[in-house]
């Protein structure tokens, strides 16, 4: 242990580890199959960083967001360590020249997304990789009752026939008892070995709020807990008309989903993070990897799929370990919604089979026919067509994409797409192009990978970029180049794409398997339930709640949430009345205080947050981040 102690100071500059980060660097570094739980902000990073440097060879860390991959990259340079990753959208060249490095044992550490894993090219070259272990991050996603996200994670543990003697670490903030078993299994553990943290967060306060106008409840909170925050909606849609509101409140706020371009979301992030737009309402699509400490409020406008979710997405408050609030608002007709989801998110299969039926006859795609074919996806049309709705319809897409038979990918939303019509040695051939395009056609070779043997998705900002242009020339060189026949550029749409991955089949032979629909139909409707009953649970402790879900059965009572404060059997009404007058008192002095300070008055948690809680559900003092003021 003092070697990873000696390298923890000389990199880091700490002298010793926090909560289980010993106990999992042990594990490792004895090449044993390991799974980390940790909470947000619990250092996860530093559990394989750290043996990884004691080891020859290189540690391959499979991560699932490539903005996340480049940050860490760039931190481990910083500190004189070496370090690359792979992912799409890199040139063929430069991900051979990457793989390369790591076969000379010049790299400790190559970042790869779950989908380069089964590329021909990474597979031909990790043999000659000389691997330490392999760290999968955000293992959750292996997990296919945990979610529906990433397919590839499914595939990971295929690369150990590859490197039978690297042992696993696997790292997740979010795993439930069955989640922590399916991990092991589904990455192939030689034995069971598990080291965990407790979730539990004593900062962050969870609130749940009835309330019929959500709008009129997230101004007036928002008014009273200042300092950064993020309001999380179910749809795009919503997540405009909220901010928009906001905005029109006088609360600084941008919004954020998936349908947008990748510049436009760097952008917006990057405003939020400054801290020149205060709020960030957003879809499920933001937060991963967001690394902003003082964050003081996340709001959920709609309910969430699963508690997985909502921990998670709660969990991005408070990570600077001052108090934050997790509030989650809550109408009547919310738990109608909520169970309307089921048959919404899994029809039935007579209906699937109707609807690719149908999409036969909306692209004339004869039986035994269609594959490897791309259309664009008007849902509008084709529901008005034939009578559905797109709802349903999106969730029978995604069905028959998960049983093989398409490719829908609503989240690229019609992203422009490109392929050379050239040659790559007739393209080296031409000459007396125009400077600008040119520029265009470098910044395509370098931006992408083999954009000559098929169609490629590209993001226009980051070849403008590249280019030194802006978007409108970009758009224009490329219409150019596509009217020259040097390649063919097909612009954004506003419609997302579908694949035939398979020759078309008469409806009735359609196979969905168990384990795509009937198996996660019934978790699914496992999971909305454990959210129904912690939304109406108003008897126990919000905190003890969620642990409890998490397999921590003797939490205790948090003290501050809105159970704890309504119903708390510790402490009596006219004790924490006294706590609310001193607080009161010591603000008509002060005008601001610091919460740390109230502790060391000698006021006990179990009164001081209760009465903090009371006082700001009266309006009559504001928390801004650590401190305290009268209204």
């Amino acid at each position: 242990m003092n070697e990873y102690k000696n390298i923890l100071h000389k990199y880091w500059g700490y002298d010793d580890f926090r909560g289980i980060q010993a106990d999992i660097i042990q594990s490792i570094g004895e090449r044993r199959d390991t799974l980390g739980l940790m909470p947000t902000g619990g250092g996860k990073s530093i559990t394989f960083q750290i043996p990884a440097l004691s080891m020859p060879g290189t540690c391959i860390v499979v991560t699932p967001l490539i903005a996340l991959m480049k940050d860490q990259v760039q931190n481990l340079r910083r500190r004189g360590i070496s370090a690359c990753c792979v992912y799409s959208g890199m040139t063929r060249q430069d991900i051979i020249a990457a793989l390369e490095n790591c076969i000379l044992g010049d790299i400790k550490f190559l970042y790869v997304s779950p989908e380069r894993l089964g590329s021909s090219l990474f597979l031909a070259k990790l043999p000659r990789i000389n691997v330490s272990f392999i760290t999968v991050d955000e293992a959750h996603c292996i997990s296919q009752w945990g979610y529906d996200f990433r397919p590839s994670y499914l595939q990971i543990a295929e690369i150990r026939k590859y490197k039978p003697d690297a042992p696993i670490l696997a790292l997740t903030a979010t795993a439930t008892p069955d989640v922590v078993i399916d991990i092991q299994d589904k990455l192939s553990f030689r034995e069971r070995n598990v080291f965990k943290m407790s979730f539990e967060r004593k900062n962050l306060v969870y609130v749940v709020r009835n309330a019929e106008d959500k709008e009129g409840e997230l101004i007036h909170i928002l008014h009273s807990v200042k300092g950064s925050a993020i309001v999380y909606a179910r749809s795009r849609t919503h997540t405009k008309e909220y901010a928009e509101m906001l905005e029109g409140e006088g609360i600084s706020a941008t919004y954020y989903h998936a349908g947008l371009d990748n510049s436009t979301k760097d952008s917006r992030q990057e405003e939020w993070s400054k801290g020149e737009k205060r709020v960030m309402v957003a879809t499920n699509a933001f937060g991963m990897g967001i690394d902003k400490p003082d964050v003081r409020l996340v709001v959920h406008v709609d309910c969430p799929n699963s508690l997985e979710e909502y921990f998670q997405e709660a969990g991005r408050a408070g990570r600077d370990g001052e108090r934050a609030y997790a509030v989650l608002l809550f109408a009547s007709a919310d738990k109608r919604m909520l169970l309307n989801r089921i048959g919404t998110t899994y029809p039935e299969k007579e209906y699937i089979r109707k609807v690719y039926e149908s999409l036969a006859y909306f692209y004339q795609i004869g039986v035994g026919s269609g594959r490897g074919h791309t259309f664009e996806f008007n849902i509008n049309k084709f529901c008005t067509n034939f009578h559905f709705f797109p709802t349903n319809v999106e969730s029978a897409l995604n069905i028959l994409t998960q049983s093989g038979y398409i490719d829908y990918r609503p989240d690229d939303y019609g992203a422009p797409r490109i392929k050379f019509l050239l040659s790559r040695e007739d393209l080296y051939r031409l000459y007396n192009n125009p400077a600008d395009e040119d520029a265009v056609i470098t910044a395509i070779l370098r931006l992408y990978g083999n954009l000559f043997a098929d169609y490629g998705f590209v993001d226009e900002s980051y070849i403008a970029e590249a280019a030194g242009l802006s978007k409108e020339e970009t758009h224009t060189v490329l219409k150019a180049l596509s009217r020259k026949h040097i390649i063919h550029f097909i612009p954004r749409s506003k419609y997302p794409y579908l694949t035939y991955t398979m020759e078309r089949e008469d409806a009735d032979k359609i196979i969905i398997p168990p384990e795509v629909y009937e198996k996660r139909k019934e978790q699914f409707e496992r999971r909305l339930n454990f959210v129904i009953r912690y939304v109406v649970n108003g008897g126990e402790c919000r905190s003890k709640q969620l642990l409890s879900y998490f397999g921590e059965t003797k939490a205790d009572e948090c003290g501050h949430c809105d159970v704890c404060v309504a119903n708390n059997k510790q402490t009596s009404r006219s004790e924490i009345a006294e706590v609310q007058k001193k607080i009161l008192s010591l603000l008509a002095d002060e005008k601001e205080y610091e919460t740390a300070k109230l502790r060391e008055l000698g006021i006990p948690d179990s009164l001081l947050m209760p009465a903090l809680s009371r006082l700001l559900a009266e309006e009559r003092i504001e928390i801004d981040g650590a401190n305290v003021k009268l209204c």
